[in-house]
């Protein structure tokens, strides 16, 4: 446990019903007995109403509510307090100075509490990211599965892994520490189908096309399209608002624009780039060229044209298409009668969707397609997902291991139980239960002081 007791506001800043300060370490208790002289410890857990005072003048600061958490029974694993008072900026900051006034205790820094309850292994690494980016969720979808981690989702996948590792270097251990005793000869055989059973469900997690990272970052729907197509106004129809200037003037927009959207629950960043044509602009020549490359790094693609020319596409459009493309047939009201007639994919199987965003004919469709477009990019999976670049690092490294030591049955016993305590060190990196300083500080640094 650290020496030093911390305290901060837990709750957010600004005027509030209620607002929450922590306080963590030794010095808890010593606390409030100075802000309570009157009252003493309450029983743990249970809310006590009382009046708090300050530690030095006596003067009364407010009547709230304090929760005593003594160690280990908290989130810290330290002695624990949280003063539940009114959310007025003057109390608050009342409040504050007045702990600053108690003896041994300073202001936390960023994360400290819940790399606190990391130390005193009340919580593991990936359950630390997992309360991080529940912080963070801005959708449904990313709370669900910051919820599964933050609830040991991944730290019971990954610790079921290294203890099957580990009980597989057992018996490896074992073959070469007793050579000369009863040991089955048939070690390696007996733990191959194990650590081919293992191989198999890490290539399924990592084969996950990236749907947690994906889910956690957003999706990236980019809209592209010739000049004077309506990219702009089916952004501005998308986002309901007027995120982007539109005009009849081929190459008003020069630069991408991005709206962030909650798609059924799914975070999405819908993009909007300049139109694709030659020209000799050299600004417009720099718009084109982004439009190009957010294309190429684009979740969803929706291909805008003009109904009145469809299904005519020139060149560039056409090189566009691919398995993440979408036609998005815009100005109907303007078109022939006869575009109902399509189908509503291409000849090559894309899907086609027609529109027009000034009477907001075919809107509504376009919207369900586009929200099981997004849906269908997260369907199929049972394995928690994979939220974080880092998970992906480590796992494949325990895999590169466990591959190296299946591809070779012949090879020396001691080295294939290297590579079976290499893999295992690797998920125990993964889940922090060893030399990871060198994250730490990035990982704590995402959480706001008080948490």
């Amino acid at each position: 446990m650290q020496a030093t007791t911390i305290y901060a506001l837990s709750s957010g800043h600004g005027t509030a019903g209620v607002a929450v300060l922590r306080v963590s370490g030794p010095e808890t208790r010593h606390v409030i007995e100075l802000l309570s002289p009157k009252r003493g410890i309450p029983l743990p857990r249970l809310a006590d109403l009382r009046w708090f005072y300050h530690p030095v003048t006596g003067e009364p600061l407010d009547q709230g509510l304090l929760l005593w958490f003594p160690a280990p029974g908290s989130f810290t694993g330290e002695d624990v307090a949280e003063f539940q008072i009114h959310g007025g900026r003057a109390v608050i900051a009342a409040f504050l100075a007045a702990l600053g006034e108690c003896p041994g205790l300073r202001i936390a820094e960023e994360g400290e509490f819940t790399r606190r309850a990391y130390d005193s292994g009340r919580l593991d690494l990936t359950a630390v990211e997992g309360l991080a980016d529940l912080i963070h969720a801005e959708t449904e979808k990313q709370r669900e599965v910051a919820i599964r981690q933050m609830g040991g989702g991944l730290t019971n996948l990954y610790e079921g892994w290294r203890q099957s590792l580990l009980t597989a270097l057992a018996f490896t251990e074992a073959d070469i520490d007793f050579a000369d005793e009863e040991v089955p000869d048939d070690v390696y055989e007996r733990v191959r189908p194990v650590i081919t059973s293992l191989r198999d469900d890490m290539l399924m997690h990592l084969n996950d096309n990236r749907q947690g990272e994906r889910l956690r970052d957003g999706l990236f729907v980019v809209i592209l399209g010739v000049p004077n197509a309506g990219k702009s106004s089916l952004l501005n129809a998308l986002s309901q608002r007027d995120v982007a200037i539109v005009s009849d003037i081929a190459g008003t927009t020069r630069d991408n624009l991005e709206v962030h959207l909650d798609i059924d629950g799914y975070a999405v960043t819908l993009v909007d780039t300049a139109g694709l044509r030659e020209t000799s602009d050299v600004i417009e020549q720099e718009g084109v060229r982004r439009s190009l490359s957010r294309a190429a790094n684009a979740d969803i693609k929706l291909l805008l044209c003009d109904g009145r020319t469809w299904p005519a596409m020139d060149d560039v459009t056409k090189s566009l298409c691919d398995e993440k493309t979408i036609f998005v047939v815009n100005k109907i009201d303007l078109a022939k009668d006869d575009f109902i007639s399509f189908n509503n994919k291409t000849e090559d199987g894309h899907k086609v969707c027609f529109i027009s965003v000034v009477t907001g004919e075919g809107l509504d469709v376009f919207i369900d397609l586009l929200k099981a477009e997004v849906a269908n990019l997260f369907e199929g999976r049972e394995m928690p997902l994979i939220t974080r670049h880092r998970h992906r690092q480590y796992v494949q490294e325990a895999l590169n291991y466990i591959e190296a030591f299946i591809s070779d049955s012949g090879k020396d016993i001691e080295l294939a139980a290297e590579d079976l305590r290499m893999a295992a060190r690797s998920l125990s990196r993964l889940m922090g239960l060893l030399d990871v300083e060198d994250i730490l500080g990035k990982i704590f640094s995402e959480f706001c002081i008080g948490k």
